[in-house]
């Protein structure tokens, strides 16, 4: 019986199938859609006003510390800005499938991102690059330790990517799957109690939609802090 009820909890990260059919690439690229497109008129729609503001003034931000030689990143940077919030949010509706919920998909985000840093750090500055595996003045019996320890928390770099994502927004989910299971099986007995869980539900799924947006932030604000010690 509880076995049924904690693989219950987490029938909502299951990738969804049709037919046989898994649907995930179909959840990846079906909130393009949603986005308006740019028009032809003289004064734009404010939906697209307001797009184009978000994606100016991000891009804006997330280059403001880099070099200008990082600045050819600035499109692949905000795609996945937008690619990731939107998914998140999206991912709140009643019904819907959430991807960035699954770990592969976000090991797939971080992983060639990262490398890709990495390579040009080693192409371009192989030496800073190198040299960041070893603080400056770094005592001699501690250099070797060091290096072990600067290398592996390099590579362990996408892995907290893609967990943390993952962690922060799975356990979004299953806490407002909770307290609206539990408002639900209270409502007859003690509504009191009932209306106080779905109060705090409804707190929560505020506080989601901050996670959500923050989450897909953090994400690209960290690669283009990995960008930027390459560059």
């Amino acid at each position: 019986m509880v076995l049924t009820l904690i693989l219950g909890l987490f029938d909502q990260f299951f990738s969804p199938y049709f037919l046989g059919v898994p649907l995930l690439a179909i959840a990846i690229a079906a909130p393009w859609v949603l986005f308006p497109k740019p028009s032809n008129r003289v004064i734009n729609g404010r939906s697209l006003v307001a797009q184009n503001s978000f994606v100016l003034n991000f891009a804006k931000q997330i280059l403001l510390p880099l070099n200008v030689g990082a600045h050819k990143w600035a499109l692949l940077l905000t795609v996945l800005m937008v690619n990731l919030i939107t998914l998140n949010l999206l991912g709140l509706l009643p019904y819907t499938f959430t991807p960035t919920t699954q770990l592969p998909l976000n090991m797939g985000f971080a992983i060639p991102l990262w490398l890709a840093t990495v390579v040009i750090g080693l192409r371009n500055q192989p030496t800073i690059a190198l040299g960041h595996l070893l603080p400056e003045g770094t005592p001699a019996p501690l250099i070797p330790v060091l290096i072990i320890i600067e290398t592996i928390s390099l590579f362990v770099r996408p892995f907290a990517l893609g967990v943390r994502l993952t962690a922060n927004l799975a356990a979004g989910h299953l806490l407002i799957q909770l307290l609206s299971s539990a408002t639900l099986f209270l409502i007859d007995q003690m509504w009191p109690v009932a209306i106080l869980t779905g109060l705090v539900m409804a707190l929560l799924t505020l506080l989601e939609l901050a996670v959500a947006a923050i989450q897909a932030y953090v994400f690209v604000l960290l690669l283009s802090l990995y960008l930027q010690e390459n560059t």
